[in-house]
C-alpha cells in the first residue's frame, strides 16, 4: 500500500515539476520572441489594469478609503464658470481676481493654496492684473501654482531655461529610470514672475495607460538632466515633512520615502493612486460662492479655510480638463488627480505592486494547488466547482490584500495559470487512470510468468468466438498444446529453469502466431491459441508451424547451457468438432493426448 502511494505522489510530482518547466521554457521562448512577447505582455497587461480598476471600484463602493476633510477643491464648475463670464464678460477672467481669491483664503490660515491653472503669457491678461497676480503668490510661502512640460519641437518653440530653485535632486538607489518615459523635450513656462519669485511650483504632466486611463503619476520629471516635481507631488512632501524639501532618495526596493510617508514606485517610476471615489467625493466649494462671499463679507454663511489644503482648479465640462480614471463615472477634473495624490501623501495610502519575485511564487503557488485540486477531486464536477471557487476564493484574496494592505497582486496571469494547469492536470489525471486501468487489465488478464492470456481471459474468448461464429456462421480452431517432458527439466535444471523454458516456449508461440490470434496459457505447461476465422486444414498448418518453430529452436536452460524442447499439439474446430467450449476443448485434448501416446513432437490427429 505505501508503495502505490508513494508512487502516486511521485506521479504528482512529477507531473508537477512538468508543468513548472513547461511555464520556464514558455517563459524562455516569449524573451526570445520579441513581437509575441509584446503582444501577450500588451494583453496582460490591459486585463490587469481592469482587475484594478474593478478592485478599486469595490473598494470605493465599501467607502474606503475615506478621503482626507482638510482637502478642499475650491471649483471652477459648470455654475461657477458661467456666473463669472455673467461677471467678468470673459473667460479666462481677469488675473486680479485670483489674486484677491488668495488674499481672502490667506485670511483663514490656510495649510496650502493649490492653483492648477497654467499662469501663461497673454496677450488678453493686463498687466496690472498679471502683477497683482504674481506679487500675490510669491507673498506667501503656502501658494502653488502648476507648470508643463511637453515634446514640442524646438523650431515651434525654444526650450526654455528653468530657474535652478524648481529642480531637486534625486539619489536613485533602484533600476528605475525616469528618462524611458518621464524625459521631456521642452517646456511651457509660466510668467517669469512667478518663475524667478518665491511660489512654488510643480508640474502638472500626467501619462495616461495604454487604454487612456489614469492610473498613476510620477512624482518627478526630467528636463534638461534635471528632475522636476510633480506639483501636489511638491506640496505633498512640505505639508509631511513641514519644510521645503529639495532631495529625494529611492531606495533598492524602489520606495521614495517623504518623512514617514513611503511613495512605493513602479519600474517607470510612478506612484499608483489608491481612489477615493466618484468625482465630488472630496469636499467641493464652488469659486462662485466664494466670491460671493468676498463680495459680501457680512454673511453669516462661509466657507472657513483654516488648515484646509485649497486646491483650486477647473471642473467645468466645457473647459475640458476632465481625465478617464478607474472609479465609477470613469471620468475626474485634473484637479481631483491633484486632490487624490495630496490625499494618498496624507494617509501614506498609495498601491504597491507586486514584484516579480513575488509574482512567480503566487503562480507557482496556484499551479500546485489546482493540480492537487484536480488530483483529488472524486469526479470531474467537482473538480471543475473546486477550481472555479478556487479562482474566485483567489479573486476576494486580491481584494482584501488591495483593500487591508494597498498591495495590487496579479489577477489575469494566476487565473490564466489556473485554467492552464487544470487543464494540463485533467488530462494527466485521465492518462495516470488510463494507465492504471491497463495496469489492471492486464493483472486480470495477463499470465504473470508467460505474459501470454491467462486461464481466464482463455475461457472469456472462447465463449464469445463461440457466439460469433454462430452469428456470422463462421469457423474458428482451438490449439492446445503442451510441452513434452516438462518435469524432466524442472527435475533436472531445477524450477528455475523450468519457468525460464515455459517464458521461451511461450514467447515462441506468440512470434508464430497470427496477430489476431489469441495466444493463452491453459494452466502449468500447456497452453492454448484461439484462431479466429480459420477452417481445420488451416488450423492443422498453423498447428504444425508451430510444432516445428518450436522444435527447431535452442532454450537457454541457465547461464551456459541450452536445450531441445518439442511440444505435442491437438487442433479441434467450431463447429467441426464440438458447438460448445467444453466439447471443443474436449477433442482438442484428445488430439494432443494421441500426439503424446504416439511419440510426441507431432500434431495429433483422432
Amino acid at each position: 500500500m505505501n508503495k502505490i502511494i508513494n508512487s502516486k505522489w511521485f506521479i504528482l510530482a512529477a507531473y508537477i515539476l512538468l508543468l513548472l518547466a513547461i511555464f520556464l521554457v514558455g517563459f524562455v521562448f516569449l524573451q526570445n520572441n520579441k513581437t509575441l512577447n509584446n503582444v501577450l505582455t500588451s494583453f496582460f497587461h490591459v486585463a490587469e489594469n481592469r482587475t484594478f480598476d474593478y478592485r478599486q471600484f469595490i473598494k470605493i463602493v465599501h467607502k474606503q478609503p475615506v478621503p482626507n476633510k482638510d482637502i478642499l477643491i475650491l471649483a471652477i464648475d459648470d455654475a461657477s464658470l458661467e456666473y463669472l463670464w455673467d461677471k467678468y464678460g470673459e473667460w479666462p477672467i481677469p488675473r486680479d481676481v485670483y489674486a484677491d481669491v488668495v488674499n481672502y483664503i490667506e485670511k483663514d490660515k490656510p495649510q496650502a493654496v493649490i492653483f492648477d491653472l497654467l499662469f501663461i503669457k497673454s496677450i488678453r491678461a493686463e498687466k496690472n492684473a498679471d502683477k497683482l497676480l504674481t506679487d500675490t503668490l510669491n507673498k506667501y510661502n503656502n501658494t502653488y501654482v502648476g507648470m508643463n512640460f511637453d515634446n514640442l519641437a524646438s523650431d515651434v518653440r525654444l526650450p526654455a531655461g528653468l530657474p535652478e530653485r524648481l529642480s531637486v535632486e534625486l539619489v536613485n538607489h533602484s533600476d528605475i529610470d525616469l528618462k524611458k518615459k518621464y524625459e521631456f523635450a521642452n517646456c511651457r513656462t509660466i510668467l517669469p514672475e512667478l518663475l524667478n519669485g518665491n511660489v512654488n511650483i510643480g508640474l502638472t504632466n500626467v501619462i495616461r495607460s495604454g487604454d487612456g486611463i489614469i492610473r498613476k503619476v510620477a512624482p518627478l520629471a526630467v528636463y534638461k538632466d534635471k528632475y522636476y516635481p510633480y506639483l501636489s507631488f511638491l506640496a505633498g512632501s512640505k505639508y509631511v515633512a513641514d519644510s521645503d524639501i529639495k532631495s529625494y532618495t529611492i531606495n533598492q526596493h524602489r520606495i521614495m520615502k517623504v518623512n514617514d510617508t513611503e511613495i512605493p514606485l513602479t519600474k517607470e517610476g510612478e506612484a499608483i493612486l489608491n481612489w477615493y471615489g466618484i468625482s465630488g467625493t472630496h469636499s467641493v466649494y464652488p469659486m462662485y460662492k466664494l466670491i460671493r462671499d468676498m463680495e459680501n463679507p457680512s454673511r453669516n454663511i462661509r466657507m472657513n479655510f483654516k488648515d484646509k489644503i485649497v486646491i483650486i482648479g477647473t471642473t467645468a465640462t466645457a473647459l475640458h480638463d476632465t481625465k478617464s480614471v478607474p472609479v465609477q463615472e470613469g471620468v475626474y477634473p485634473g484637479v481631483e488627480v491633484h486632490a487624490t495624490f495630496f490625499n494618498n501623501m496624507l494617509d501614506n495610502n498609495f498601491i504597491k505592486q507586486s514584484g516579480v519575485v513575488a509574482n512567480v511564487l503566487i503562480i507557482i503557488s496556484v499551479i500546485v494547488l489546482t493540480v492537487l485540486i484536480v488530483a483529488y477531486s472524486a469526479s470531474t464536477v467537482f473538480a471543475v466547482l473546486s477550481t472555479m471557487l478556487f479562482i474566485l476564493g483567489y479573486l476576494f484574496i486580491s481584494y482584501y490584500v488591495m483593500d487591508i494592505f494597498n498591495l495590487w497582486i496579479p489577477v489575469v496571469m494566476p487565473a490564466m495559470f489556473v485554467i492552464g494547469a487544470f487543464a494540463f492536470t485533467y488530462i494527466a489525471k485521465y492518462l495516470i487512470k488510463s494507465r492504471d486501468f491497463e495496469y489492471q487489465y492486464k493483472l486480470a488478464t495477463i499470465d504473470g510468468l508467460t505474459e501470454l492470456y491467462n486461464h481466464r481471459y482463455f475461457q472469456d474468448m472462447l465463449r464469445q468466438q463461440i457466439e460469433l461464429s454462430k452469428r456470422y456462421e463462421q469457423p474458428f480452431s482451438l490449439i492446445i498444446i503442451d510441452i513434452d517432458l516438462f518435469k524432466n527439466f524442472n527435475d533436472t535444471y531445477g524450477h528455475q529453469a523450468g519457468d525460464a523454458v515455459l517464458r521461451q516456449v511461450a514467447q515462441t508461440l506468440k512470434r508464430n502466431s497470427r496477430t489476431t490470434d489469441y495466444v493463452c496459457r491453459y494452466g502449468g505447461e500447456e497452453m492454448s491459441i484461439i484462431l479466429p476465422n480459420t477452417s481445420a486444414e488451416e488450423a492443422l498448418f498453423n498447428a504444425n508451424r508451430l510444432n516445428k518453430a518450436v522444435a527447431e529452436g535452442d532454450f537457454q536452460v541457465n547461464s551456459n547451457e541450452t536445450s531441445k524442447v518439442t511440444i505435442s499439439v491437438g487442433v479441434s474446430t467450431y463447429p467441426d468438432n464440438g458447438e460448445t467450449s467444453e466439447a471443443l476443448i474436449e477433442y482438442a485434448d484428445k488430439c494432443l493426448y494421441y500426439a503424446k501416446e504416439h511419440g510426441r513432437n507431432q500434431v495429433g490427429k483422432i
